[in-house]
This record gives C-alpha cells, sequence and structure tokens, in this order.
C-alpha cells in the first residue's frame, strides 16, 4: 500500500467499521479533502476489486484494497473533491456501479434535533423514517432513525443485499439520530434498521417511522412516497370545520375495512381503491355522515383487528399502499362523507421487530414492568415523560389528519392511559409522585395533543374512548379540561343493553336504567355507542341480545335503534347490526349482506335509513345536542306502564318533536302533554309495516286538547303499539287556521249559549207547568177539601140541630124541676134562720 495512503488512513476508525461499531463512518468513508489530494474510502464487503469512475471525464482510479473485509481507499491528487461511482468487481466475477452514500449531508439540522428532544417536532416524520429524494443530482432515499442508546445502527435492504456493514448510518451529535443517504434505493424497495448494541448483539427492526410496511407474515418496512398525491376534497375540507361543529349532525358507521366486504376471486382482501365506491355507496344510501375506520395502521395480527399496532405511520398493506389510502380518504370526502380513524397510544404489541426493547433498552416505554406493561393484554405501555415518545405519538396524529385529511381521531382505551393501576392489582402498579393513580405524564400528553391539533387544525374531531368518570374530558385546556371534542358514552350503552335484554315484564324494575343517562348528559360531550366491542366475544349481536321470539327481537331492536336516534349525543353503529345479523362479528368473514334478500332484515335496514335521514334534516335531533335546552322530559316517572316521552326542542319552537317510546310488550293508549296549541303528526312510527311492524300507526293528525297533563298546558291522545316508538312533529296553526279555530270556538260558544238559553226556557216551561200542574193539584185539593169541609160542617150543623132540638125538651124539664127546687131550698133556708136567731 502506498504510504503516503497507509499514514492518512485511520485505522482504529476503520477497525471500528469493519467490525461494525463506528458511529460515525461519514469521517473516515466517502471523500476528504487531505492536503493536495482527496483520499477516497469505501467499505464493500466481498468486493474483489473497485475501480474510482468520476463522472466527467475518461480516467478513473484503482482503489488499494486496505483490508480483506473489503475496505478500499485511494489517493487521488488534487483539492476539489469531485462526483464519481465505484465500479465493483465481486468474486463471481459480477460488476456493479454504486454511487458512495457517505459524500451527502445531512438533512435533519440541529434545530430539528432539538425540537425532537423537547418533544415539540410536530412533522419529525418529514426527518424520521425513510424519505425518497435528489441530493446533489443523484436519486437515492434518505433514512433516519432514533436509538440513542444503540452502538452501532445500519440502514439494510433490497437495495444492499440486506448487508449491515454496507450502509452504516452517522449518529448526529447528541440527538440519538443516525442517519444517512443511499444512492439508488427507490420507492417500493423493502428495507429495516439493523442495531448493534452494548454487548454486541445484533438485530433488525422495522422502521418506526415507516409509510409503508410488507403484508404480513412479512415484516419488513417499505419505502413510500406521500406526497405525490392530487387531492380533490378541497370542498369538503373548506366546509369541515361547518360540517362538524356541536350543533352539527353526526351519524358514524364504524366499520373493519377487512370484513365489510370480501372478494370473490380468491384474494382475501379488497383494496382500499375498490373499497372506496362500495362503501360510498352504502353510506350514502343509509344516509350516515361519517364513517370510523377500525384502526388501518399496520399490525402483524389480523386477530387484533388493528389494535395491536406496529406501523403507526404506515397504512396497512392488507388493502394497499399509502397512495391507495390517499385514494380512500379522497373519494369519501368528495361524495361528503366524514372519515374518523381508530388510534392506539395506549399501548403496543412486544414483537421483536417492532418499537419493544428498540435500541437495547426500554425506549418508548417504562423500564419498570410496574409501569411498562398491561398484564391483562401482555402489551407494553408508553413512556409519556420522554419527550421524543410524546413527539412520535402527537406527530403520528398530525400525521394522519394533515397527510391523509382525517377528520377525527377516535383515542381507544384512554382511561388505561389515565390511570396507573388501569387493569392491575395491588403491587403490580407504583404511584404517582403525590400517591395518586393518575397518569400524571399521560395527562399531560393528552393535553399536549388536544391543544395541538386544535391549533394546527381545527376543526378536526377528537374522540375519547374514556369509560371512567374522569372529570372534564371534553372541556377546555384551558379550564383543567383534557381537550377532546367528544367522550364515547360507555355508561349510556352498559345501562340501555342492561335494560332493553330484560323480558318487557321485568322492565319497570329497573326503569332507572332507561333514564339515569340523562343524569349526567351534559356533564361531557358525548356520542352514544353500539360499537364493535358489543357484538363479539359471546355478548351475541345487537339482535341477539333483544329478548323474546323472532317478531319480538326485532321489535326490541327498531325501538333500541330509534331511543338511540332520539336521545341526545352524537351517535355511532357498527356495521352489519343496521341489518340485523345474528350471528357475531368475525374480521373473517364479510358482513351478511345476503340477509337483506330477506324482508325483515330489509325493513330494517330501511328504519335505520330513515333514522338516520331524519336525524340529520331535522334540527331539534342535534341543534342543542349539548344543553338542556334541547331537551325536555314529558314523562319518565311511569315505570309500570314501561313508557317515555319527551321533547327534542330547537332554536324554533316549531320545530319541536314529541317522541314516545313503548317498552311494554302490550298496546298502550297514552295522553301525552305537549308545550304548544297546535297539530302533531306522527311522522316516524317503528311499528309501521314498511318497518316491518304490525302498522299500528297513528295515521292522523293530533290537534292538541285544551287540557293541562303531564305539566304541560296542552296534550294529545295517541295509540302505542307494543314495542314502538313514534315521533310527532309540531306545526303550529296558520292565522288562517286559528281565525277558523276562533270562529269555530265563537260558534261553539254561540252554539252552546243558544242551547243552554234553550235548556233553560225549557227547563222553565217544564217547572212552569209542573207547577201549574201542581197549582191544578192543589186546587183540586183545596176544593176536595173545602167540599169535606163543607160536608162536615152541614153534618155538624145537622148533627148540633138535633141536638139542639134534643137540649129544648130538656131545658123544659129541668126548668120545672129547678123551679120546685128552688121554692123548696127557700123554705129550707128560712127555717134554717128562723132557728139560729131562736139561738
Amino acid at each position: 500500500m502506498n504510504k503516503k495512503l497507509y499514514k492518512l488512513m485511520n485505522w482504529p476508525a476503520i477497525e471500528g467499521i469493519i467490525y461494525s461499531e463506528e458511529d460515525n463512518p461519514h469521517e473516515i468513508l466517502g471523500a476528504h479533502v487531505a492536503g493536495s489530494s482527496v483520499l477516497i474510502q469505501t467499505f464493500q464487503p466481498g468486493a474483489k476489486s473497485i475501480r474510482i469512475q468520476p463522472e466527467k471525464g475518461d480516467k478513473s482510479y484503482k482503489m488499494e484494497l486496505a483490508d480483506e473485509e473489503g475496505f478500499f481507499a485511494a489517493l487521488v491528487s488534487g483539492k476539489t473533491i469531485f462526483e464519481y461511482e465505484y465500479l465493483i468487481e465481486y468474486e463471481d466475477g459480477s460488476l456493479k456501479k454504486v454511487k458512495d452514500a457517505y459524500n451527502f449531508k445531512p438533512q435533519i439540522t440541529k434545530e430539528d434535533t432539538d425540537k425532537f428532544n423537547a418533544g415539540i417536532h410536530y412533522n419529525i416524520y418529514e426527518k424520521l423514517g425513510a424519505h425518497p429524494m435528489k441530493l446533489d443530482g443523484v436519486d437515492g432515499v434518505y433514512f433516519a432513525v432514533w436509538a440513542p442508546n444503540a452502538v452501532r445502527v445500519s440502514t439494510v435492504g433490497d437495495f444492499n443485499g440486506w448487508d449491515g456493514r454496507v450502509h452504516q448510518m452517522r449518529r448526529l451529535w447528541d440527538s440519538g439520530i443516525f442517519e444517512i443517504f443511499v444512492p439508488g434505493a427507490k420507492i417500493g424497495d423493502c428495507y429495516k434498521f439493523e442495531l448493534k448494541v452494548k454487548g454486541g448483539l445484533t438485530y433488525l427492526k422495522a422502521d418506526p417511522y415507516a409509510f409503508g410496511q410488507q403484508l404480513r407474515p412479512d415484516t419488513a418496512s417499505v419505502v413510500r412516497e406521500i406526497n405525490g398525491f392530487d387531492w380533490e376534497d378541497q370542498k369538503w375540507m373548506k366546509n369541515r370545520k361547518k360540517a362538524q361543529a356541536a350543533n352539527a349532525p353526526m351519524s358514524v358507521y364504524e366499520l373493519h375495512l377487512g370484513s365489510f366486504a370480501k372478494p370473490e376471486d380468491g384474494r382475501i382482501f379488497y383494496n382500499y381503491r375498490e373499497l372506496a365506491p362500495k362503501i360510498i355507496d352504502y353510506v350514502k344510501k343509509m344516509n350516515y355522515t361519517h364513517i370510523e375506520l377500525m384502526p388501518v395502521m399496520e399490525h402483524p395480527l389480523d386477530g387484533s383487528w388493528g389494535y395491536q399496532v406496529i406501523g403507526y405511520y404506515a397504512p396497512t398493506a392488507r388493502y394497499g399502499t399509502a397512495d391507495d389510502f390517499m385514494f380512500f380518504m379522497n373519494e369519501l370526502h368528495k361524495a361528503g362523507i366524514g372519515v374518523i380513524l381508530d388510534w392506539v397510544p395506549a399501548h403496543f404489541p412486544r414483537d421483536s421487530y417492532g418499537l419493544a426493547n428498540f435500541d437495547g433498552t426500554c425506549l418508548y416505554e417504562h423500564m419498570d414492568p410496574r409501569k411498562g406493561c398491561h398484564p391483562h393484554w401482555g402489551t407494553l405501555i408508553y413512556n409519556y415523560g420522554r419527550p421524543e415518545v410524546k413527539n412520535y405519538l402527537i406527530a403520528n396524529a398530525l400525521y394522519w389528519i394533515e397527510q391523509y385529511h382525517a377528520d377525527g381521531i377516535r383515542m381507544d382505551a384512554v382511561a388505561s392511559m389515565l390511570y396507573l393501576d388501569y387493569g392491575k392489582n395491588d403491587g403490580e402498579w407504583v404511584a404517582n409522585m403525590y400517591g395518586g393513580n393518575e397518569n400524571l405524564e399521560a395527562v399531560e400528553f393528552l393535553k399536549h395533543l388536544n391543544s395541538i391539533v386544535k391549533k394546527r387544525d381545527d376543526g378536526t374531531l377528537m374522540i375519547a374512548e374514556e369509560s371512567t368518570a374522569w372529570p372534564k374530558v371534553t372541556s377546555d385546556v384551558e379550564e383543567d379540561g383534557l381537550g377532546f371534542d367528544i367522550k364515547w358514552n360507555m355508561g349510556f350503552m352498559n345501562d340501555y343493553l342492561s335494560y332493553i335484554q330484560n323480558d318487557p315484564y321485568f322492565r319497570s324494575g329497573s326503569h332507572n336504567n332507561l333514564t339515569f343517562s340523562m343524569i349526567y348528559a351534559y356533564s361531557e360531550k358525548f356520542m352514544l355507542v353500539f360499537s364493535h366491542d358489543e357484538v363479539v366475544h359471546g355478548k351475541a349481536t345487537m339482535l341477539g341480545k333483544m329478548p323474546g321470539e323472532r317478531k319480538d327481537q326485532f321489535a326490541n331492536l327498531r325501538l333500541t335503534f330509534g331511543y338511540l336516534m332520539t336521545h341526545p349525543g352524537k351517535k355511532l353503529l357498527f356495521m352489519g347490526q343496521d341489518i340485523g345479523e345474528y350471528d357475531e362479528w368475525n374480521e373473517e368473514r364479510a358482513v351478511e349482506w345476503n340477509l337483506l334478500e330477506y324482508d325483515e332484515h330489509k325493513k330494517l335496514n330501511q328504519l335505520m335509513a330513515d333514522l338516520n335521514k331524519l336525524y340529520v334534516t331535522t334540527p331539534a335531533m342535534y341543534q342543542r345536542d349539548d344543553s338542556w335546552e334541547g331537551f325536555e322530559w314529558i314523562n319518565c316517572i311511569t315505570p309500570q306502564a314501561c313508557m317515555l316521552s319527551y321533547l327534542r326542542k330547537a332554536e324554533k319552537p316549531e320545530e319541536t318533536l314529541v317522541v314516545v317510546a313503548n317498552f311494554a310488550n302490550a298496546k298502550q293508549d297514552f295522553t301525552v302533554g305537549v308545550p304548544f296549541e297546535g297539530k302533531y303528526k306522527e311522522i316516524l312510527n317503528t311499528d309501521a309495516e314498511v318497518y316491518g311492524g304490525s302498522d299500528m300507526v297513528n295515521s292522523e293528525v293530533k290537534h292538541a286538547i285544551d287540557k293541562e297533563w303531564d305539566g304541560k298546558p296542552y296534550a294529545i291522545e295517541m295509540e302505542s303499539a307494543p314495542l314502538s316508538m313514534s315521533i310527532f312533529s309540531y306545526t303550529p296553526y296558520t292565522k288562517e287556521e286559528k281565525a277558523e279555530i276562533e270562529r269555530a270556538k265563537a260558534e261553539a260558544i254561540r252554539k252552546a249559549k243558544e242551547e243552554e238559553e234553550k235548556r233553560a226556557a225549557e227547563e222553565a216551561a217544564r217547572i212552569t207547568a209542573l207547577e201549574a200542574e201542581a197549582a191544578k193539584e192543589a186546587a183540586q185539593r183545596a176544593i176536595e177539601e173545602a167540599n169535606a169541609k163543607a160536608k162536615a160542617a152541614n153534618e155538624a150543623a145537622e148533627k148540633l140541630k138535633k141536638i139542639k132540638a134534643g137540649k129544648t125538651t130538656a131545658v123544659q124539664t129541668n126548668t120545672k124541676k129547678a123551679s120546685t127546687t128552688k121554692t123548696s131550698t127557700a123554705k129550707t133556708s128560712t127555717k134554717s134562720k128562723t132557728v139560729k136567731k131562736k139561738v
């Protein structure tokens, strides 16, 4: 070897490269000015000879073999570094031209790494990962990865025979980031990162920031370009904030792309491009406003449904490429359909090629298993206190929002993030610094994420699957809330299903389960959900949960859909339930679309379509969803009747709806209090024949009765079919109708008055006649009494006469006797006086 060349070479560093333990190979490899010459060094394992071929001129330079492992060097006169490529001859005689990967400057700046290490580089996915680009006129791919504790990191892939010695990466100062530009690497190439850690262990890892992954069971990352798609959804994006406002309707169709439909040509999955029109047709037909996709991020196990993610930045290869998924999103938006993506920042699987023990240390997870793993799920928990981990997740959410135009992010398992003891027994968790069970780092992460989404992408929805009573989930971060827009209402789902699964005969005893949701309905901004979690693992489908015989099951489910759509809150229903599947969902089969060939399933499906249409076109059903001003009980305290009645109210009184639900399996007649005078028309009845019911409907318009009922000034009387719901619209009387009603009332009053006067006159005449008859009878009685008295008087007179006649004779006789007696008495008295004188 040339002595000058020998002296210019850094042999300890060269040894580090040969043994793959050098973390700054760019300092040695490539072209470097050395005095008056240019020193060019390369490591090409397996090469027999190498010549340097300058881009300009015909002259080439043979390189000297400095180490038999394949390290070559050459000294070229001149102080100017020139463009060149290597012409490599291998032992088998094959030739290959290769651009030098070590002549390119880092594309990551110190500012980038400082922001990343602080956890605030929200576009870090534009720096880390694999990025096709042209540098200095050379096409290739720029690779970068964060692995601070690795001894050495290499990029391996289709472009270098998966040899970790060929493209050893450069550590950027103290950032923990390794990078390299690989000329000749291209879109579609598979690659991984080879890490050598302390102790000498060497292994492969998939790229955490890869935009593409191989289809399982293969595990390599794939170079993808995401910047070339021609979006055509500008109209949707412009109007999205208004369309997704709190006072806008939102009815979500949750689906799993792999089992929405299955190809009939032997393939396992449809492509994103094939799925788009199928989903659009159905969603538009059913009048849903949004779809929610179960996780589309790459995951190794079909049976995890996407909830154990490996490739957070890669749309799953099951259905195509990143470009294919952009097409899917674009088509949905052009059709006026919003797309919410399910996202899993709570945990990740232990697969050896994923994030677990990434650089030989617990980089993304906690070292302490009491903090770093879910014992029940067997997965690992993110270390939310590490800025780079937090940055990884925040940037990922923004990536789906900004690069794929996602309209919302539904965050899975938020409760498991908030509580340190979630799913753990005593001794399996560590308290926070204050001795509590709150995960303070996760709380800060959620607030940070939600606040930055609001700042950068206002109008995008952040939705929490949070199943506890953690306060202020949907309150603003400035008010010490978590900052979500919507929270899944798991309480409503659990309470309602507990109620409806009872036989109607016993429902009165659990009436509180039916109404309790309104106690807390406005404590958060809720979405009512009957999701995939409720139709798996032996829980039965929505139809299968319903009690009774088949017709009763369908009636109960129709009633359930009615209650879902008229209860305050946004709506979500999992695929297959709106056609009445009996079989639990299984990711290996498609939705049982053939059920729509049967009348009862087809009619149930029609009901859901009509309920959605009514919902999105009727302001009372959504306009005041998060305020008591939008809802009012009419009657919720009649458990023995298993009935409810309530109002849904909009800004205009004439848009008010009256809802009456009969949860009893018996026909009932109800008098229902209503707030306004006017007409009430039944606009939907779940028992209608068109929906598979008995057609016991209220076909005639109900005019409000002027009487107080249920605390309301008016009432309507209606008939309620068993297990049914009736929805009435309200229409005020027009001026003409009101005038006619007033005229009719006046006429009725006049007629009533005339009738009353006539009745009074007739009553008076009757009384007069009765009085005359009574007078006549009294006169007759008087005459009879007078005659009787006269007769009695005559008889008395006659008797008196006779008596008098008898008395005259007696008097004469007595007179004579009296005279004789008197004479005798006088003589006796004279004699008595004579005696007294003598004495």
